[in-house]
């Protein structure tokens, strides 16, 4: 298991591989679609939120609102990574993100920004969202939550020992590609 703590440099990104283990410990901010489209079309990030050295997470957590106006997450299980591939690139690019977390990878135009760019496409346990939750230890804040509603909001989330497997590095390797030619070349045999 790798252990991979804030601050997620360019030097830390790069010395990932295909396959590798990771626990996550820092902070981690929730992305979809919503947000996505948003930064692609040039909407600016709120004043002092940085994606710069970060590490975006697909994800719609499910929040509570507690009694002293601070947040619980009860879930935070990875959502389908492919729908942001528009637009996944140009996040990395414009914002230097360094990490992407979600579930089923994404595409060729992702892989290369990147291997461009020193960044990494992490994949979560999908339904496990209670146990990934248990990984968060606080939600430091929420960003769009009128805008977009809870779902596709930016949470800034801290989280600690978050389990993920490195699927597509920064040196252009693709498990999910790996996995494809594999399963085509079977499949050619059985034809």
């Amino acid at each position: 298991m790798v252990s991979l703590q804030i601050p997620f440099t360019k030097e830390k990104i790069r010395d990932l591989k295909v396959g590798d283990e990771v626990c996550i410990s820092g902070i981690v901010f929730t992305g979809r679609d919503a947000v996505h489209k948003y930064l692609h079309e040039g909407g600016k990030l709120p004043a002092g939120v940085s994606l710069q050295d970060g590490i975006i997470y697909h994800c719609g957590p499910v929040m509570m609102e507690q009694d002293d106006g601070t947040w619980k997450c009860t879930a935070a299980g990875p959502t389908t990574s492919i729908r942001e591939e528009p637009y996944q690139w140009q996040i990395i690019r414009d914002f230097g993100v360094r990490g992407v977390i979600g579930k089923g990878g994404m595409g060729d135009k992702t892989l290369a920004a990147c291997k461009e760019y020193g960044c990494v496409y992490l994949h979560a346990i999908g339904g496990a969202a209670q146990v990934l939750a248990e990984c968060i230890t606080k939600v430091r804040n929420v960003y769009f939550l009128e805008e977009f509603g809870s779902p596709e909001a930016i949470w800034e989330l801290e989280v600690e020992n978050f389990p993920v497997v490195v699927t597509m590095d920064s040196h252009g390797n693709s498990l999910h590609n790996d996995v494809l030619e594999a399963s085509s070349d079977e499949l050619a045999k059985r034809v």
